[in-house]
């Protein structure tokens, strides 16, 4: 592969087939894209258009049934999964529509997750969880578990869990999709705030055409392929 410092994710003649008996399922067919460094996508289509497989794929989830996948230029295909696991780690940060904290422990504890998994040491990660509460507006729920909080604070937390390990791409699956339209808003413009500002790179999977107007570039999925994609010329502000 050509390297290309302006492109963090690159998607090469992508195909992902499910076979369910003797039937084949082509989830995403013959998909190519690339993710420029810093830039806020909105993937969108209807129901059973491939966003999910995509976003796994993309997500280093799963791998492809042909075609190839760069991470950073890394073929993920050709990592073992040690090697996977770590780059996903550190590279990639998760946001998800119902939020996946674990009820069990805090919302610092929950932050403190992903940078255990990358064995960062207890000090530097306690003030990193500590820092991003503050981020998010919650460095008063710290102790509070995710049933004590409500849906938008436990989105909030989800978004602070996915920065842990200071990661380059926030993939976000309908991040809004659980809230209220006032608690929406709040979460768009949170992520919004870590694209202008903070200079991530925004993955958002979305049905919501609405939603997909507040992103910077807009890919639409149809029946696994990519109908079309381009530059959102008139980026929806959040008020």
């Amino acid at each position: 592969m050509v390297k290309n410092k302006d492109v963090v994710l690159s998607l090469k003649n992508v195909w992902k087939v499910y076979e369910m008996g003797e039937v084949s399922v082509k989830a995403l067919q013959n998909v190519s894209i690339d993710i420029e460094r810093g830039d806020f996508v909105a993937i969108i289509g209807a129901s059973g258009s491939g966003k999910s497989t995509m976003m796994n794929l993309i997500g280093c989830l799963d791998l492809p049934s042909k075609g190839e996948i760069f991470l950073q230029d890394n073929n993920i295909a050709n990592l073992p999964e040690s090697d996977l696991s770590t780059l996903r780690g550190k590279t990639i940060g998760f946001i998800f529509q119902q939020y996946n904290l674990i009820p069990s422990i805090s919302s610092f504890d929950n932050i403190l997750l992903p940078m255990e998994f990358q064995e960062i040491n207890d000090v530097d990660s306690a003030k990193r969880a500590n820092r991003l509460l503050e981020i998010v507006g919650l460095a008063d729920k710290a102790n509070n578990r995710p049933t004590q909080l409500s849906g938008g604070q436990q989105q909030r937390v989800s978004i602070a869990r996915s920065l842990a390990n200071d990661p380059e791409i926030i993939l976000a699956d309908e991040p809004t999709g659980a809230l209220d339209s006032v608690t929406g808003k709040q979460i768009i413009q949170l992520l919004r705030k870590l694209w202008k500002e903070d200079k991530k790179t925004i993955i958002m999977v979305t049905h919501d055409l609405n939603l997909a107007n507040y992103a910077n570039t807009i890919i639409e999925l149809k029946d696994g392929e990519i109908l079309r994609t381009y530059k959102n010329k008139k980026i929806q502000e959040v008020k």
